[in-house]
C-alpha cells in the first residue's frame, strides 16, 4: 500500500461535498480523499434539471460547489472503486491502486435505470452533469424531444425543455401525469401546465423498443405504436448503487444499511446519501434520494467521521418546480391513501396524506416556509380526526 488517507469518501456528488466540509467543522488538517466515478468536481444536481435550464445568469460554473477549494480534500475524478477491504482497511480502484483509510465513507449514489436501447449520444440516461450538456446539445431550435418517465425526474426535464425551444413527447404509464402522487384536483393543475406548453402527453404507455439511424431515433411503444424523434431521454429514477457495500460484507437492504450515526455493521465505514437506508426519527427506516438529504446527512456523517457524537434526527423535505409551479414535501405522497385537502385559495393547497388514520405525508403545494410545521404534524404518529387538520398549516 503506497498511501493512506484519514478520510477516504467514495462518490463524488453533492454528499461527498457535504462530508467533506463536515469533516473540517472538526478536523482542520486530516487528511481527505475523494474517490469519484463522475468525471466533473462536485455540483448541485437539482439545478441540472431546474436553474440551469430558466435561468440565463446561472451557469454549469456557478454550480460548482467548490468542494477542493473550501476543503483541500484530494479529489480523483474518472476513478472508479472496484473493491473493499475491511480487514485491511483498503480500497482498491479499478486501475489497481489501492489506498488505506482510517474510515470510509461510501456516498455511491445510483445508477439511472436503464432500458433495452442502443448506446448512443441520442440516448440520454439523465443523472449527471455530463448528461446535462448531451441533452442540451440535442435539445433546442424546434427539435424534438421524448421524455421516458412522468415522476419527479420525467416531469422535471420535460418541463425544462419545453421552455427551451424544444418540441417534448413525454411516455409514461399512469391515466395522468401526476396522479399516483398528488389527489385529482392537484392533477388537473399539474397536468395543464404540461398541456398549457404544448408538451404532449402519451399516458397509459411503455417504451417497448428503439432503434437509432441517421434522422434520429424511432421508438415503438407497447401498443405499437412508433414516435420518431431527434433524440430520447430516460428519466425512470436510480437504482442504489450497492454493489461494492455487498461484496465487503456490509448489510445491504433497499440501500446500505445504517444507524441512526450512519455507520455500517462496520464501525470504521459509514455512509450516506441516495444509497443509505437510515432510521428516521419521524417515519422509520427509509432511503432518501433528495437534496435537502443529501446536504444534511453528509455534513452529519462527515462531523460523526471526524469525531462528533450526533446521530442524525433530521427528517428531510424535497420540492420540485415544473413551469410556474412548485411545491414541498415530508414523508411519503400516495395519491392511494386517503387525501385531505386543505385549499388556501385556487391554486395553494396543503394535502395530508393518512395510513390509517395517521398522517404520514404533506404536500405543500404552492405553500412555502412551513415544512418544520408538516413534521410536526407528521411527528405525532397518532391517528386524528380530518377536520382537524384543516387549517394546521
Amino acid at each position: 500500500m503506497a498511501e493512506a488517507y484519514d478520510y477516504v469518501i467514495i462518490g463524488g456528488g453533492m454528499v461527498a461535498d457535504s462530508a467533506a466540509k463536515g469533516i473540517r467543522e472538526r478536523d482542520e488538517a486530516g487528511s481527505v480523499l475523494i474517490l469519484s466515478e463522475d468525471v466533473d468536481a462536485p455540483y448541485t444536481r437539482p439545478a441540472l434539471s431546474k436553474k440551469l435550464w430558466i435561468d440565463d445568469e446561472f451557469t454549469p460554473d456557478d454550480n460548482d460547489l467548490g468542494t477542493v477549494e473550501t476543503t483541500s480534500a484530494e479529489l480523483r475524478l474518472g476513478t472508479r472503486v472496484a473493491s473493499i477491504d475491511r480487514s485491511a482497511k483498503t480500497v482498491t480502484t479499478a486501475s489497481g491502486d489501492t489506498v488505506g483509510y482510517g474510515r470510509l465513507l461510501l456516498a455511491t449514489g445510483g445508477r439511472p435505470t436503464r432500458l433495452d436501447l442502443p448506446e448512443d449520444d441520442r440516448v440520454i440516461y439523465f443523472r449527471t452533469a455530463a448528461d446535462y450538456r448531451a441533452l442540451r446539445s440535442v435539445a433546442g431550435n424546434g427539435r424534438h424531444v421524448v421524455v421516458v418517465g412522468g415522476g419527479y425526474i420525467g416531469s422535471e426535464i420535460a418541463s425544462a425543455l419545453a421552455q427551451n425551444e424544444t418540441r417534448v413527447t413525454v411516455v409514461f404509464p399512469g391515466d395522468r401525469l401526476g396522479d399516483s402522487v398528488f389527489p385529482k384536483k392537484v392533477v388537473d393543475l399539474y397536468e395543464g401546465a404540461f398541456t398549457d406548453a404544448g408538451v404532449e402527453l402519451l399516458s397509459g404507455r411503455r417504451l417497448e423498443s428503439g432503434t437509432v439511424d441517421g434522422d434520429g431515433v424511432h421508438l415503438t411503444l407497447d401498443d405499437a405504436s412508433t414516435v420518431d424523434a431527434d433524440a430520447v431521454v430516460i428519466g425512470l429514477g436510480i437504482e442504489p448503487a450497492t454493489e461494492l457495500a455487498e461484496a465487503a460484507g456490509l448489510t445491504v437492504d433497499d440501500g446500505i444499511v445504517v444507524d441512526e450515526r450512519l455507520r455500517t455493521n462496520d464501525a470504521d465505514v459509514f455512509s450516506a446519501g441516495d444509497v443509505a437506508s437510515y432510521p428516521d426519527p419521524i417515519l422509520g427506516r427509509r432511503r432518501v434520494e433528495h437534496v435537502d438529504n443529501a446536504y444534511e446527512q453528509g455534513a452529519a456523517v462527515g462531523r460523526i467521521l471526524a469525531g462528533s457524537d450526533e446521530t442524525y434526527a433530521h427528517t428531510p423535505y424535497y420540492y420540485s418546480d415544473v413551469f410556474d409551479l412548485g411545491y414541498e414535501a415530508v414523508g411519503k405522497l400516495d395519491s392511494s391513501l386517503t387525501t385531505v385537502e386543505d385549499w388556501k385559495d385556487d391554486e395553494s393547497v396543503v394535502v395530508y396524506y393518512l395510513d390509517d388514520g395517521v398522517p404520514v405525508g404533506v404536500l405543500l403545494w404552492n405553500v412555502w416556509d412551513a415544512t418544520d410545521a408538516a413534521r410536526e404534524v407528521l411527528a405525532k404518529a397518532e391517528p386524528v380526526d380530518p377536520a382537524d387538520l384543516r387549517g394546521r398549516i
